[in-house]
């Protein structure tokens, strides 16, 4: 590799945020390759389902790099519905097939840990030669290390879940897209933001003792992830409290989805606890909305949730429609009645 793949490898790890790192990523291996084209795509899993999301892709003539990513999980395809892609996951092996004539299609596998997280796909004239895979798998090494030092930072070290801190930047990106798709076309399905909080946590703490909490929190994030699609983005709050990003959701469909969770909580046997209940408030997330000002809603609809028997799961719009919230200044501040 000459000096300038080599700076421009090192420029990537100035990159503070997913998204920029793999947008560098593809840049950098258009560039070095002399590809038309080179895009990342993650392996998400969608009710038994593995789709392709697109993370970043650029191509020749094209000078920006293009962020993609969908949260739809409709529009994604499958991994099954390309032959060579899922041999490629299956075999955690590079794959180069020609489509048509004078075009040749490689792909790589994105390791994490022992399985395939994801993709690497090059758009190329000619049959990559064993040392540049070579290089390539290096230059994959690379992302996965400085991958992994940024879930250090963005992760909680209990549950693994998005920490409270990447909470802002992350809603931020999804408040730009709301933007974007209200601008084009106007939102067909809306993006919600549930608030969950573990009903009578310090009494299991008190009775049982803080390990057997955290085993319990532990548990708790374990069935949330089962719970909810590969694009929606799941946080711990802060102690017994958790957000959920939900994106692209009809108001019947996230109701079913936060109830399915309630139950599926309340019907598991935590080990030593036994039951385990949890309230949760949610509220639809709106262009304008602030960070602050969402969590706000939801935390109002989970105080109601709280305070009406707890185990149950509440709509901040319902309860206002209902006059059981009052709402002011565009729903930002909220008192019960």
């Amino acid at each position: 590799m000459n000096d300038v793949i080599l700076n421009s490898i090192a420029e990537t790890t100035t990159h503070r945020d997913r998204d920029g790192v793999h947008c560098a990523i593809v840049q950098l291996l258009l560039d070095f390759l002399d590809a038309e084209s080179v895009a990342i795509y993650s392996l998400v899993d969608d009710g038994g389902v593995t789709r392709l999301l697109n993370y970043a892709e650029v191509s020749r003539g094209n000078k920006h790099t293009s962020q993609v990513r969908s949260n739809d999980l409709s529009t994604l395809r499958e991994l099954s519905e390309i032959p060579e892609w899922e041999s490629c996951v299956r075999r955690q092996q590079v794959v180069q097939y020609t489509p048509s004539a004078g075009i040749v299609h490689a792909v790589l596998p994105i390791e994490a840990e022992r399985e395939v997280a994801g993709l690497l796909f090059i758009n190329c004239r000619t049959r990559l030669r064993a040392r540049v895979i070579d290089h390539i798998n290096a230059i994959l090494r690379i992302l996965k290390n400085h991958l992994a030092l940024l879930d250090y930072g963005e992760l909680d070290t209990l549950t693994g879940m998005l920490n409270r801190k990447t909470y802002e930047a992350s809603f931020e990106k999804l408040r730009q897209r709301l933007r974007l798709a209200d601008a084009a076309r106007g939102m067909k399905e809306p993006s919600w933001l549930g608030l969950v909080d573990i009903d009578k946590f310090k009494c299991i703490n008190d009775n049982y003792g803080h390990l057997f909490g955290d085993e319990v929190l532990l548990l708790v994030s374990q069935l949330m992830k089962k719970s909810f699609r590969g694009t929606d983005q799941l946080f711990r709050f802060g102690g017994e409290e958790f957000v959920i990003v939900l994106d692209h959701a009809t108001t019947e469909g996230v109701e079913v989805a936060f109830d399915r969770l309630r139950e599926t909580i309340a019907a598991f046997e935590f080990p030593q606890v036994g039951r385990v209940t949890i309230s949760l408030g949610y509220s639809q997330i709106y262009p304008t909305d602030s960070p602050s000002t969402c969590v706000e809603r939801a935390d109002a609809a989970l105080y109601y949730a709280k305070h009406h028997g707890r185990n149950n799961i509440r709509s901040y719009e319902m309860l206002v429609a209902a006059g059981e919230l009052s709402a002011k200044d565009g729903g930002e501040n909220v008192e019960l009645f």
